[in-house]
Formats: structure tokens, sequence, C-alpha cells
């Protein structure tokens, strides 16, 4: 879950990768390192413990000159997050450095045969043992260094994207990848790498995304024979040589930058009745009488024929699939499992081919959920992805797919990424039950004209924020939180417990609204908050009585309610309304004042809300 940078050219280098160190910060943030060819020949390799601007306050001093570099930012696996253990990693002799997003699984064999041959390790990571490696390869075979990464990584077991340095050769840059990501940015005799495109965009809109298991070569010196793009080779591991495929950018600086919102987080919150009218964009007709998704057009059969829907995904995904379950088997009919991608992926599932397996992931580039649909697919599964970032790993491996389109969302908890999932997956499930007809034509009428309404309604919860930050402050005190909901909200309960463990080290569960007789009530005390998410629909009257089953025992209750409600305005200790809706799109209202409820609960504490602690925004390894 690393983010790695690199930039070859006629530009200094430093600042480009600080910049760019910066933007993958989400990534990781245990630690941060550069490396550096100046003009003499040099190879200075710069780390620090801690985030970025401490790397910048220990290279205020140094020689960060060259126009070649590389730079990583951290969350750690192998090796407690320490300087010695920051990337990047020198080889034996110094002349070669590394940066590595991923996890190499067999480093400790390779480790043992290379102490054997002599070499020595300063680190703990695995990261250190494929520097060595390609460095031995390169000194024992004979090759150049191309050769030597594409020798090594043959004998690599795990995941990897990583980029390296050769100190007798400053105008080469050599980066490869396998289940990490990894892009290059085209410029003008210039190239830029990257685990995304954000410390790209600035400069160009043309990238490359690299495929698993190819190596590319960037070079500044002379054209290298055979491919479309001067100074760009690409191989396979096996040196198949590869064609590169450019590709247009479809991002922009400001949506990387905070708009004068004091964390990413807040601004994303607010962001959402923009970004899912952008979801709902060419989806949704003017009229608000149908909706179109071409990945449901294209596959008709697959959906209409299948015996059985798995959704795979982990954290807020799994949330959003769990409120999708409800929706598909409402209007669809069709049963619906929803599974954990790192569960799922080893415990040997039966799958069919008339199954139709559904991944959820923000990145597109979840591990476990990649994996999960590898599966899947080689079963003969039909996959269908709900992603954000176009050009991912998922949507790439998937026979079809359907974009979220909410920008790049850069704190590390999600808000509109979930929102807009939820809202992919409702049209998905209005798409399959008026196709089936098992829906009535009224019902589907009434839903897409109201699923047009809820960005406006967002706008109205939103309009609560300073009462919600007001009486946030109240609960800085508590150790422990319970969160309840029922039906399509039980889900959202969920998520809103995750969002204030993740943001402000609260632990925090979500349970469905009767399943706290059945244990969690012993918990109940005047310590003790208790958020219900009690909207008026479906099981109201149930919720109702859950809630004066809590103030019987003295608990403290925030309840999120629809506009007028009285019966539970005169009961609860706290009130936040949302509008009517469908019961179906409740949960893109409701979870709404669960985000700000965090989101101002972890400021009051001083928590770092957009990178909260041991946390990462992908996850890229198991």
């Amino acid at each position: 879950m690393c983010g790695i940078v690199g930039y070859i050219g006629k530009r200094k280098a430093y600042p480009i990768l600080i910049k760019g160190l910066h933007r993958l910060e989400y990534r990781g943030y245990d630690s941060a390192g550069v490396a550096l060819i100046n003009e003499a020949g040099q190879l200075n390799v710069y780390k620090a413990k801690g985030k970025v601007s401490e790397l910048e306050a220990f290279c205020a001093e140094k020689d960060t000159n060259g126009c070649i570099g590389i730079a990583h930012t951290r969350w750690a696996t192998h090796g407690e997050p320490n300087t010695v253990n920051a990337h990047p990693h020198y080889s034996e002799s110094e002349r070669l450095a590394i940066i590595h997003n991923g996890i190499i699984e067999n480093y400790a064999v390779l480790k043992a045969g290379l102490m054997e041959q002599g070499y020595t390790f300063k680190s703990d990571t695995d990261t250190e043992v494929l520097v060595q490696l390609v460095e031995y390869t390169q000194v024992n075979r004979h090759v150049d260094l191309k050769t030597a990464v594409q020798l090594a990584l043959q004998q690599v077991i795990g995941a990897y994207a990583i980029a390296i340095l050769d100190k007798t050769h400053p105008d080469t840059l050599i980066a490869a990848r396998k289940g990490s990501p990894l892009v290059v940015g085209i410029g003008e005799d210039e190239y830029f790498l990257a685990s995304d495109a954000t410390p790209i965009v600035e400069y160009t809109d043309q990238v490359i995304y690299i495929e698993d298991e190819e190596v590319v070569v960037l070079s500044t010196k002379d054209k290298v024979q055979g491919t479309k793009e001067e100074g760009i080779e690409i191989t396979t591991i096996n040196n198949v040589t590869k064609t590169p495929e450019i590709k247009r950018l479809e991002l922009s600086l400001s949506q990387l930058e905070k708009g004068g919102y004091p964390h990413f987080m807040l601004k994303e919150i607010f962001e959402q009745p923009r970004t899912l009218t952008d979801s709902m964009r060419g989806r949704v007709n003017v009229r608000q009488d149908n909706i179109a998704l071409s990945g449901f057009i294209d596959n008709k059969d697959r959906f209409l024929n299948a015996k059985r829907i798995i959704i795979t995904a982990c954290g807020t995904s799994w949330h959003a699939g769990l409120i999708a379950m409800y929706a598909i088997e409402e209007f669809a009919q069709i049963p619906v499992e929803v599974e954990y991608s790192s569960e799922f992926r080893y415990r040997k599932p039966v799958i069919n081919k008339d199954d139709v397996v559904i991944a959820i992931s923000q990145s597109g580039e979840t591990a476990d959920t990649l994996a999960a649909i590898q599966l899947a697919k080689s079963k003969g599964a039909f996959i269908f992805s709900i992603c954000n970032v176009v050009g991912a790993s998922i949507p790439r491996v998937s026979d079809s797919g359907c974009y979220t389109h909410v920008g790049p969302e850069i704190g590390v908890a999600s808000t509109k990424a979930f929102t807009a999932q939820v809202v992919a997956l409702t049209m998905l499930a209005l798409c399959i039950g008026k196709e089936k007809g098992t829906m009535t034509e009224e019902q589907y009428l009434r839903i897409v004209r109201e699923l047009g309404q809820i960005p406006d309604k967002i706008e109205r919860v939103l309009g609560q924020n300073k009462r919600i930050s007001d009486f946030a402050k109240t609960f800085t005190y508590a150790q422990n939180f319970i969160y309840l909901g029922r039906g399509y909200n039980f889900p959202v309960a969920m998520e809103g417990a995750l969002k204030l463990k993740e943001i402000s080290y609260i632990h925090a569960e979500g349970y469905p609204a009767a399943e706290m007789k059945h244990g969690p009530i012993a918990l109940i005390s005047q310590e003790m908050p208790v958020v219900v998410v009690a909207p008026h629909c479906g099981t109201y009257e149930k919720v109702v009585s859950n809630i004066q089953e809590i103030k019987a025992r003295k608990g403290r209750v925030i309840a999120v309610v629809t506009e007028g409600d009285e019966l539970v305005s005169k009961i609860a200790d706290y009130i936040i309304e949302v509008p009517e809706t469908e019961e179906c799109l409740t949960p893109l209202l409701t979870v709404i004042p669960l985000q700000l409820l965090a989101y101002h609960i972890a400021v009051v504490k001083g928590c770092d809300v957009d990178q909260p602690r041991n946390l990462a925004k992908s996850v890229t390894v198991e």
C-alpha cells in the first residue's frame, strides 16, 4: 500500500518527487525517502521516519540536485516503521537503489541464499532482498540491468511495483509491476512514474498503465528501437516486447486540492451532492424515468439468467455490498451472497458458471478483491466490477462493470466513494428488476425519480453540519459506541461505526437493532453512547422499541430520523433529521450524519482525520 513516484527528464527531480509523495501520502505515511543521481554521478539516498514533511525537513540542507530520481512513502509490512526500514534501499555496493510497493512472499528463502553468498542486510524489509537479488544476478550472470531485473523477478513470489536506479546509468530508470499498480506519464522529453495518476496530472495527461509482469525502461539518452515512444521500452519478465498503449487522463489538478476545507474528508463529504449527480449523469435520463447502464445492457442475459449473485469486497465497499443485497433481492428476486474478499479467496467457495460475481473497490487495486475475482473467473463466473479509478486492475480483469466517477478520494476514510457505490449498485438492481419483470412499472418509476432527488436531499442534510459539530464535542469522552439499524440501514450502522473507529480511534460496533437484546444490551450505560438509524419506514416501530429499551437502562441516544418525526424525537437525547425518501434509498441520506459525526468527534480529539494511524487508502497487499 506504499506510494512510489519517479522522474527522469530535464527538470530538477526533487521538487517533483516531493510533491508527488504528498499526493500519494494517503497510501502510507510511516516513513518516506528519496534517491537522486546528481550531475557528478553520485547516488544519494535520504530517508526519514514519519510523514513526507519529516523527509523535507531532513533534506533541507542536503544535496538534492539531479534530473533523475525515485521516491517512496511507506505503509509498513515487513519491519517496523523507522528510518532504516524506509525506502529507498541500496544494494550491497550502493550502486543500485530501489523502491517497492507490495510483499515478496518468499523473501526469507531468497535472503538466506544471498547471505550464503556473502551479502549483508541493513534492514528488516523484504524490499532490500529484492535489490540485492538484482545486483547479484547482474554481477554473476554478466547481464545488463534490465535483464537482471527480469531474471530476478522470475524468482519472486508475491506482489510488487518497483523502480530502480543505477548510478552508472544516470539516464535510465527501470520499473516493473505485478499485482500492485504502476502508471507512466509521458511529457516532453521527460517521463513520470507513480502508483497512480495523482502525482502526474500536473505535468501531463498522457499515461501508460503498466500490466502485470511487465518491465519498463525509461531513458532520456537514445530512442529505444522497436517502440512507438522514444525513450520507452516495455517487455515482460520473459523478455517479450510489448507495444505501449497511451491513454488520456480524465483528472484535474483542482480535484487534488482541499478547496478551502480544513480536511479532504470534510471536502469529500460535502462533494457528495455533486459526485452522485456525476455518477448518475448519462445513466439516469433527463426525464428521470429510466436508467441505462451499458455494463448491464451489453451483458443482459448473464444477469437475467443468473441463479445467484455473489458480491465480494472489503471494508466500506463490503457495507455497500450489503445494501445492494437488500436491493437486488427485493427488486430482482435473485439470491445474493456478500463475501469478505479476504475470506472468499481462501475458503474454496462453490462457484458455478451461471453465477454473477460483483466486485466492489474504490481504488480497483484491492489485493484481496482482485484475487477473489480471479478465482471466480477461473471457475467460469461472470465478473462485474464497481470501481472509481479508470484503468485500475480490477476493472481491467473484469468482464464488464461500472465506474462511479466521483473523482479522486484523498481522505483515507471513504465517504463519497461509498455513496457512489450504493448509487451504482441500486441502479444495477433496478435495471435487473425492470428487465426481469420482478418489480412493477410504477415502483420502478417512483424509485428512479426519487433517485434523481437524492443529491438535493443530501444538501439539506449537510445543512445540519454546524449542529452536529456542536453536539459531537459532548462525546469525545467516550471509549465505546454502539450503532444500530435495521433492514437497509443495518449496513449503514456498521459503516458509521467503521468511520468512527477509523478516524477517532474510539471503539465502535454496528449491530442489527433487534440483535441488541442478544448480548450488546449488557453494555448499555450512561457511558455508552448509542447511535440509532431510525428513518420512518420498514421496521420503524421495532426500532422505536429498541430505543425505549436503551433509555430504560439510562443509555444516551443519538437518533437519525425522518424529518417531522415525533415519536423518537421525544425519547432520544440528540436528533438528526433526514428528508423522507424511498426505503431503499435511505442509506444515501442516513449515512451523511454519521460521516459528519465521526469527522467532528475526531477533529475535537485532535486526530489526523485525513491520515489516521496505521491505515492506508488503497490496500494493495494482503
